[in-house]
């Protein structure tokens, strides 16, 4: 039988005896001691599962640690989204409160209650499903897209968290400068791209909540593959909804794709729905044109292949620590990423 929680034990990036204070004044029923396990962590806000003498849990989330710049891992805008969807038809863990007073933890934070269930992260974590479970992961993740999409940002209180019009013009003008500033050398298949993509912006048809990382492992489901929970709403944003498919596009590997952003791709296994029978089902429930799929996947990439250059200058410039193995990987992963959008674009044409 494991230990109990231990009191004011250490805890980098929480201070435990003031946040278990707020705890005791705004979770119901917290039975002190409380233990913090780090869940996820890295350059995007952390996350830690709390849990108390009884054994009930909590998440809370924190920006990362020396974080300075307030607008970056803004936690009363993921309390803000995930409180004004709690009512909708999208799932979504239960919010129990936001913290704003830096006095208590260094930083704002937000607790949400603890939904349990499993991430597919990766082939050992989706083998613990059935072939059925997987197939049946794959349709719920496309429904709950449909669903977010569907949702009036005004009827939720939601409809001014971002400017409505020319999404991916904005987009493409972010993520050019974020390339300039942090380009390791010159690369001239990612400039071809973006000038392919911003000379054929797409119309915007619709405006809409954009998750901006929706994916497999950005969902929780059950055994049975139902998603119960989206996770991670720190790029979420008004605008084109389809952006949000074109990049689920990317981080969906079928078994036949050349080259996959991630390793170990959970969702080449068996049961798993191939990419075509994803957009015809979000097609079917969502009633939207999927034709110009092409576009926004090639979009995608390239958006991932302007942040990874950012995590490449990082480790080359020592930021992440010196003689960090790997940091080539990060520089080749951007080619094949420009390289993967140049090919969806050329599909578009053909």
């Amino acid at each position: 039988m494991s230990a109990g929680p231990v009191e004011n034990e250490p805890v980098v990036g929480i201070n435990v005896p003031e946040v278990t204070d707020w705890f005791e004044t705004h979770a119901d029923g917290v039975v002190p001691p409380l233990s913090f396990q780090l869940i996820a962590g890295g350059h995007s806000n952390l996350t830690f599962r709390v849990t108390d003498r009884s054994g009930r849990s909590w998440v809370l989330r924190r920006p990362p640690l020396g974080q300075v710049l307030a607008t970056a891992h803004d936690m009363g805008r993921e309390h803000r989204i995930i409180s004004a969807l709690t009512d909708t038809d999208v799932p979504v863990a239960p919010v129990v409160g936001l913290c704003t007073d830096e006095t208590v933890n260094g930083a704002p934070f937000y607790v949400m209650e603890f939904v349990d269930g499993r991430v597919l992260r990766d082939v050992a974590a989706a083998e613990a499903l059935t072939p059925a479970a997987r197939g049946r992961a794959g349709q719920s993740l496309m429904e709950v897209l449909a669903r977010i999409h569907a949702i009036d940002p005004d009827a939720v209180g939601l409809g001014e968290l971002g400017r409505k019009e020319d999404y991916l013009g904005r987009q493409l003008k972010r993520w050019n400068r974020q390339w300039e500033q942090s380009k390791m050398r010159e690369l001239p298949v990612i400039d071809r791209v973006f000038e392919k993509l911003s000379a054929d912006v797409p119309e915007q048809r619709s405006t809409g909540i954009v998750h901006g990382d929706y994916r497999l492992d950005n969902c929780m489901v059950d055994d049975d593959g139902e998603v119960i929970a989206v996770l991670d709403w720190e790029l979420c944003t008004l605008g084109d909804p389809l952006a949000d498919l074109g990049l689920l596009m990317v981080y969906w590997v079928d078994p036949a794709d050349e080259f996959s952003p991630l390793a170990g791709a959970p969702t080449t296994l068996p049961g798993f729905p191939r990419k075509g029978d994803l957009l015809s089902r979000y097609a079917e429930i969502s009633g939207r044109d999927v034709s110009a799929i092409d576009y926004y996947t090639a979009f995608g990439y390239w958006k991932l292949a302007c942040i990874i250059e950012g995590v490449y200058a990082r480790y080359a410039g020592g930021s992440m620590g010196a003689n960090r193995p790997g940091a080539e990987g990060f520089g080749e992963q951007v080619v094949r990423l420009g390289e993967a959008a140049e090919a969806a674009l050329a599909r578009m044409e053909s």
